[in-house]
């Protein structure tokens, strides 16, 4: 059995890891490299660079798009689409803050007995 690596395997559990070139994710997605690109005009996604300028998309970037592609695959306009996208990360941001803050409101307010 060949020496194991003691290179770190962060990166392969990294969500946000750039693994994927724009060409292997268009493929994943099923799309075009295109849409891809519209998507990050339209500021749904923004892909790092690799040293030589090529677009990297990370897990978490493709899953947005797959939400992207589902969206104007049932009609909607890629415009919309990313709208709908950002604000329904608003909406789930917001809501746990609120889910924290209620966590932490309950458990610093003394209780009273009445």
């Amino acid at each position: 059995m060949p020496p194991r690596s003691t290179r770190s395997v962060a990166p392969l559990d990294d969500d946000d890891y750039p693994a994927y070139t724009m060409g292997r994710a268009a493929e994943m997605l099923g799309t075009t490299p295109a849409f891809l690109r519209a998507l990050g005009e339209h500021r749904l996604i923004t892909p790092l660079r690799s040293e030589g300028g090529h677009r990297r998309y990370s897990r978490y970037q493709l899953r947005i798009a797959a939400r992207a592609r589902e969206l104007v695959d049932q009609g909607t306009a890629i415009e919309a689409a990313c709208r709908i996208i950002i604000l329904e990360d608003q909406l789930e941001e917001a809501q746990r803050i609120n889910e924290q803050l209620r966590t932490q409101g309950g458990e610093s307010q003394p209780k009273t007995t009445v």
